[in-house]
């Protein structure tokens, strides 16, 4: 018997002033599937979407089969008709609504009830929230909600609406694993109630953990739906790159070293406690673990940005209080934090002015202004050395990828020709191809004698590209490993 299809999707392209977005692309969902949609920044997973969505027009010869029914294209209306809901990142909630109120608000909306009672919506929503095995209190405003319950909020609205294909658009961006875990648990109730989900993410241990099929799309166009059993991590890497990728643990040559860096007990009262580790001349410690576990926290004390009340913090074997972060750089340390938009660059400015910014006060004339030739071959020789895509330093840092965005942040600190580099989080919000990227430039920093201290919550990400792993829990330390004797399944297990 042949499988029911949700959706079906064949010859969908579209162009913007003559560049294909979509260049004949098809896909096919399930009824009750959880089918990833993957692909880099730019390969057309938005559009597509948007196509779903009724948003986006297709060029002419495309065809949506929805549930039997034929579209040469969908308006939003049909498409909502169809049963198809998205949840995009921003989840589209009423902060100064209630819970009950935003689960029942689509719904009330299309019955064109002109009187609604508390009791009803209240039904809707506790149904809604019963089908996916959740509760939530139903008089809390959505906006006292942290964001791992405003995406159940979400999801619940989808469900009340009776939606048979509900998509979900980078849905993990800002979860950490526990709410991951519940979030994959309501995806595996909703697949069991017969709802098909279009899963759209880059994260591949999670497309491993939840797909039962994955379309590839790149540079517009599709290279194929596949049955998750039938691929690896290796072979989507090369999918969704274009080249292959070769997957080592990352092997350790430092044996007779002295310490770049020793942390001792260092302690914050309700953030962390008895910080006890050691870092080398061109080692990376990768450090993970869920968030809440304090790991943003520490290291940030390493920078001076969230000083520590207690313990020991040596650089090359020197006592080195640092109580702010011109203490830190001074010792030679820098940070490159989680939230590069809000943190680590000025959006507006120049990809020249971010890179200089650390190193001002050294591109200067007797005067006291910038001299602007220092300032174009300083900005000039770190755009070269890390590779940042950018047709002119002058461009606006706003208009790099995400991958890019990255390395101007790392750029700036290190032309202040660091000893110590921090990374929160270096890979964050970016693809597949750019990770690599990014991976290949860590490697060759610490090839250099840097000691970089790299935070992630990917363990296949912390396991392939550290030297050993600091796994916190709870503002602890309760392991240090490592890389080359642990695998990524036994890291998840440490960590949860």
């Amino acid at each position: 018997m042949a499988e029911e299809h949700c959706i079906v999707m064949e010859n969908i392209s579209k162009s913007y002033a003559g560049v294909e977005a979509l260049d004949n692309v098809g896909i096919d969902i399930l009824k009750g599937e959880v089918h990833c949609l993957i692909g880099e920044n730019g390969s057309g997973k938005s559009t597509l979407i948007k196509i779903i969505a009724g948003v986006i027009t297709p060029s002419r010869g495309a065809c949506i089969t929805i549930h039997g029914k034929n579209y040469s294209k969908l308006t939003p209306v049909d498409s909502m008709r169809q049963g198809i809901q998205i949840i995009y990142q921003d989840l589209s909630l009423f902060p100064n609504m209630t819970v009950a109120e935003n689960i029942a608000i689509n719904q009330l909306l299309e019955s064109g009830k002109q009187t609604i009672s508390k009791r009803l919506i209240h039904e809707i929503a506790s149904n809604a929230l019963k089908t996916i095995c959740i509760d939530l209190k139903l008089e809390t405003l959505v906006g006292d909600l942290p964001i791992a319950k405003q995406q159940i909020v979400a999801i619940s609205r989808a469900v009340a609406c009776g939606e048979s294909l509900i998509i979900m658009d980078e849905p993990t961006s800002s979860l950490g694993k526990k709410d991951i875990d519940c979030l994959f648990r309501i995806i595996r109730t909703l697949k069991s109630n017969g709802i098909s989900i279009l899963f759209v993410g880059h994260k591949l241990n999670e497309i491993f953990e939840i797909a039962d099929r994955v379309t590839v799309l790149k540079d517009g166009k599709s290279l194929g739906t596949h049955d998750i059993h039938e691929l690896t991590y290796q072979k989507v890497i090369e999918l969704m790159t274009g080249k292959a990728l070769a997957i080592s643990n990352y092997e350790r040559d430092y044996p007779s070293a002295e310490p770049l860096l020793e942390v001792r007990n260092l302690s914050k009262r309700f953030q962390f406690k008895d910080i006890n580790f050691t870092l080398y001349p061109g080692e990376i410690i990768g450090v993970t673990g869920l968030v809440g576990s304090g790991r943003t926290e520490m290291v940030s004390s390493l920078f001076g940005l969230n000083p520590a009340d207690s313990g020991k913090i040596l650089v090359n074997g020197k006592l080195t209080p640092i109580r702010s972060v011109r203490d830190a750089l001074r010792a030679g340390i820098c940070y490159v934090p989680e939230d590069r938009l809000s943190q680590g660059l000025f959006m507006n400015h120049s990809i020249k002015n971010n890179i200089i910014i650390t190193i001002f006060h050294d591109l200067l004339n007797r005067l006291g202004l910038l001299e602007s030739g220092k300032v174009k071959q300083t900005s000039s020789l770190w755009v070269k050395d890390l590779a940042i895509r950018t047709p002119s330093i002058e461009l606006p840092v706003k208009q790099l990828s995400g991958g890019n965005q990255q390395r101007v942040v790392i750029a700036k600190w290190l032309a202040r020709n660091p000893r110590i580099l921090i990374l929160d989080g270096p890979t964050i919000g970016v693809d597949v191809g750019a990770k690599e990227e990014i991976h290949k430039t860590i490697r060759a920093l610490a090839g250099n004698g840097l000691g970089i201290i790299f935070v992630s919550d990917e363990a296949f990400e912390v396991v392939q590209h550290s030297h050993r792993i600091i796994i916190m829990k709870e503002g602890q330390v309760v392991e240090i490993v490592d890389s080359k004797d642990v695998l990524e399944t036994d890291l998840l297990e440490k960590i949860d």
